[in-house]
């Protein structure tokens, strides 16, 4: 669904980008596109969702400001019959939950992945947002809330809080800077949509974060158009 979301995004704006060759230098595959200079530059990193790739989300630079650096990254774990995944579903569970074991594997290799790229390409931490979709989603949070220093803000969309990481966070000095974008389609069938408020909720009751919250009216298990745009509206706010 996202693959065919990035596809309109090359049509929208006119021209399709030749694509970048894949990446292996850090500690997770990537894509990347960034400008001759990146040093300072904002850097925006891109999580894709369950049995998609690196290419998945990458589209979204091109409505994006375009002197930022870009990354999409690979998961780490192989889905069966193609695609990628950051955490194996556990299916003992009545709501959408990750194998802790997965997560946690995952949650590592990203924040190395985070602090390498930040290194590689010249800029600070407080100028770094991850954008991610559905797993990527929830990995986002899981950088975000464990490991604030690491980011300037996130953008978890069509995503939840996983109930391990939930039942490890207090109030932290640290998460005073965290910036946070949330948006979730209501009609969304694969990560129920009260996995956002249910996020917002915590956020702000437990850890004194006031996110920016945005609902899609009928959207399902994807990215629109509008999203995008309040999107693009929150990143250049962020890192202005």
């Amino acid at each position: 669904m996202m693959k065919f979301f990035a596809a309109l995004l090359c049509v929208f704006t006119g021209f399709a980008h030749a694509e970048p060759a894949l990446l292996t230098d850090l500690a997770l595959p990537y894509l990347a596109a960034a400008p001759a200079d990146s040093k300072d530059k904002p850097l925006i990193i891109f999580l894709h969702g369950y049995g998609s790739d690196e290419r998945d989300l990458f589209g979204i630079k091109d409505e994006l400001p375009g002197d930022y650096t870009y990354l999409s990254v690979r998961a780490p774990g192989e889905v069966d019959g193609g695609g990628y995944k950051w955490f194996t579903q556990d299916t003992d569970q009545a709501e959408y939950e990750g194998v802790t074991s997965d997560v946690d594997k995952s949650t590592d290799l990203l924040r190395t992945f985070i602090e390498q790229a930040t290194e590689k390409y010249g800029t600070q931490p407080n100028k770094v947002v991850l954008v991610g979709f559905s797993q990527g989603a929830m990995m986002s949070y899981q950088i975000g809330l464990q490991y604030p220093e690491l980011v300037r803000g996130i953008a978890p969309l069509s995503g939840k809080i996983l109930a391990a990481l939930n039942s490890r966070l207090k109030p932290d000095e640290r998460l005073k800077s965290l910036k946070v974008f949330i948006g979730h389609g209501s009609a969304d069938s694969r990560v129920p949509y009260s996995g956002a408020t249910e996020a917002q909720t915590v956020l702000e009751n437990n850890l004194l974060i006031s996110p920016e919250f945005h609902s899609y009216a009928g959207a399902g298990h994807t990215i629109t158009s509008a999203e995008v745009g309040d999107l693009k509206r929150w990143v250049e706010a962020q890192l202005k």
